[in-house]
């Protein structure tokens, strides 16, 4: 994979994220849960937004639609069923959507053919993964 095309991938599993925050606040049936979905979606859209500035830079297009396919995508997606089985199953989804999205984001970096044009870009949206990642955490003992 190319240092372009791990970018557009981390990218699109980002946006991913985005939406299935959105939709999972959308279910929620907690007023508390959905106003921390909430947030952290907002913060995941600005990191959505430094990375399709980042793509921007190489001269690509942003990413702006969710992926057809992809582990990510259906893991969000599952969000929106489990929110109708109540908010202990979406917190679970949630954070098994932030387990998955952190993995993929460590594999990029230790991947040594990142180049040093794109590394501080992955680098710095995985500091918001790892928060997402310690809140999906968070949530899902709160709510399991």
């Amino acid at each position: 994979m190319t240092n372009i095309d791990t970018l557009k991938s981390l990218t699109q599993l980002t946006y991913d994220s985005v939406e299935g925050y959105r939709k999972a606040a959308e279910k929620a049936t907690s007023p508390a849960l959905t106003r921390a979905l909430d947030q952290r979606r907002e913060k995941r859209a600005q990191t959505l937004a430094t990375l399709n500035s980042g793509l921007q830079e190489f001269g690509e297009e942003p990413i702006t639609s969710t992926s057809v396919k992809g582990t990510i995508h259906q893991t969000w997606l599952n969000i929106t069923d489990a929110f109708e089985s109540g908010d202990e199953a979406a917190a679970e989804r949630v954070e098994e959507g932030e387990d998955f999205l952190a993995e993929q984001f460590e594999n990029a970096l230790k991947d040594e053919s990142v180049d040093s044009r794109v590394r501080p870009m992955i680098e710095t949206a995985y500091q918001d993964v790892r928060i997402g990642e310690r809140f999906g955490d968070m949530i899902e003992k709160q709510y399991a």
